[in-house]
């Protein structure tokens, strides 16, 4: 028996290779992939090689590579030594699209809770990625919201900061289904054209003159930036919760110490390795936590999954992407 994975040989070709089964051994256990959410932020920056050559990106894109990081999947078998889950038990965990995992007892995984369906399970790295930008960002009852970039977790950021009570959630993006479904969704209370050359006096109408409290930078674009500062108030917040594709020029008397501006980065790295009294926000934290406002209703999940392949499709899956990404939301791959 072979496992199947999805790598990227080199810039631009993903392909399906075969690989031996992973070989079970004491504290390890064996999960069979259910689905698998590809990440069309940072996979597809690695597959397109979409980034300066003297960038951490560059190091991180050593071909071959494989993609993937948000799977879930069931309990296939368990090694001696094994007494956290059992055969047949939902988790979800930080793998590769591949049809078999191999986990260590002690490593991240979160079992699947009755109640969360398998589809929206497989989002949840995507969705902790938005929720500990929010957590960073320290959003407070009252405060005015601004998110530029309405794909999957720049929706999922202004859901989060208005569970957290921020008052307006404004979204910002250029192209108008993505503004659409914010609003349909309820995301945000208004999504603004990006490319209106009254975008801040549009900002500013909508926060009584006082402009945005913190603002989100979910775009991935470092010229984003330089708009993204106009519509902060003095001391106001930035997070970069994206992982811009290249180099900002950048004024910081003006728009940094001027305007004594914090800048945040929210990489997922971020979180905390173990609970502590500062932060008891981990990645198992967050994902239970996820899987809670799932269960209750109060996130969107399936509402922005735009398409879904086969495992053995998923070559195409990614052409679709390089062709047509702005057009895309969440693309999963079914292993079942």
């Amino acid at each position: 028996m072979v496992n199947h994975a999805v790598i990227c040989e080199a810039p631009r070709q993903v392909v399906l290779k075969e690989e031996p089964m992973p070989s079970l051994t004491a504290g390890t256990f064996l999960v069979r992939a259910r689905f698998s959410a590809i990440s069309t932020g940072t996979e597809m920056t690695l597959v397109t090689a979409d980034f300066e050559p003297d960038s951490v990106w560059a190091r991180l894109a050593r071909y071959p590579l494989k993609l993937g990081y948000s799977q879930v999947g069931e309990v296939a078998a368990v090694g001696e030594g094994v007494d956290k889950v059992k055969v047949g038990d939902r988790l979800v965990g930080w793998k590769p699209h591949t049809q078999f995992a191999l986990y260590r007892q002690d490593e991240f995984w979160v079992k699947v809770p009755e109640g969360v369906d398998d589809e929206p399970a497989a989002l949840f790295a995507l969705a902790i990625i938005a929720l500990n930008g929010v957590r960073r960002a320290k959003v407070q009852l009252g405060e005015s919201v601004v998110v530029f970039g309405l794909g999957p977790i720049g929706i999922w950021a202004a859901q989060f900061a208005r569970l957290c009570g921020a008052r307006p959630v404004i979204g910002v993006d250029v192209l108008t289904h993505r503004r659409e479904l914010a609003e349909g969704v309820k995301a945000v209370d208004v999504a603004l054209d990006g490319a209106d050359p009254h975008l801040a006096e549009r900002i500013a109408d909508w926060t009584k003159g006082r402009m945005a409290d913190v603002v989100f930078e979910v775009t991935g674009n470092p010229k984003a930036i330089l708009t993204e500062v106009t519509v902060v108030r003095r001391q106001g917040r930035l997070v970069i919760l994206s992982s811009p594709r290249g180099k900002t020029p950048f004024d910081f008397h003006d728009w940094c110490n001027w305007t004594s501006l914090t800048f945040i980065g929210a990489h997922v790295s971020s979180h905390p390795p173990h609970e502590n009294p500062d932060d008891p926000w981990t990645r198992e934290r967050n994902t239970e936590l996820f899987f809670e406002l799932v269960r209750r209703g109060e996130i969107v999940t399936t509402e922005l999954i735009t398409h879904r392949f086969p495992w053995q499709e998923a070559p195409k899956a990614y052409e679709l992407l390089m062709r047509e990404r702005e057009k895309t939301g969440i693309v999963l791959l079914d292993w079942r």
